[in-house]
């Protein structure tokens, strides 16, 4: 076995990814990069690179639940109140909102304020936007999102993402218990 070094926001990916309770960081990778694959082997880099995201597609449901309760669930996991900074909780919701709404994320493309865009599809267009946006990758996408908000802003952000997603009032209100439970 070999030991790697990966950035938090990685490793905060790859544990949103857990499916069982004790299920190594390995599997994980395993189960993701290599779905029909259910046994150890080693993967080259030129291999890793060819890799394409994975989009696996859910069931259909009613417009307006569009797989809230599967983000649900998979925060349940998570112990949010247990990550200090209110930036790695936020990467970790919107991964997870990502994760399961693929095809409905490119919506969040058109949040704004009055003088800053929100989310886009690289790191240069949020900084080009306004000074100290501090933008990050959102974990596990092509998207990445300004982070130097207070935590009432992404709040207020967080209800726009989840009603754009499909949430409906009541999910909304349940998903920023869970994310800010000290600010409700």
């Amino acid at each position: 076995m070999k030991s790697i070094q990966i950035d938090d926001d990685l490793y905060h990916f790859i544990a949103s990814q857990t499916q069982d309770i004790g299920e190594s960081a390995s599997d994980i990778l395993r189960r993701l990069v290599m779905p029909s694959d259910s046994k150890p082997s080693s993967i080259n880099v030129t291999e890793a690179d060819n890799v394409a995201p994975l989009d696996v597609p859910s069931a259909e449901l009613s417009q307006g639940q569009c797989q809230a309760m599967a983000v649900f669930e998979e925060l349940q996991g998570q112990q949010l109140e247990a990550i200090p900074k209110m930036v790695e909780r936020w990467l970790l919701v919107l991964s997870i909102i990502h994760k399961h709404h693929q095809g409905l994320f490119s919506k969040v493309l058109g949040m704004s304020g009055r003088n800053r865009t929100y989310f886009a599809t690289s790191k240069e267009t949020l900084l080009a936007t306004g000074s100290s946006t501090n933008p990050k990758n959102v974990p596990g996408s092509e998207y990445w999102v300004i982070t130097n908000n207070n935590t009432v802003k992404k709040i207020n952000m967080l209800k726009e993402v989840a009603h754009t997603m499909g949430f409906d009032g009541p999910q909304i209100e349940r998903l920023i218990a869970v994310f800010a439970p000290e600010h409700i």
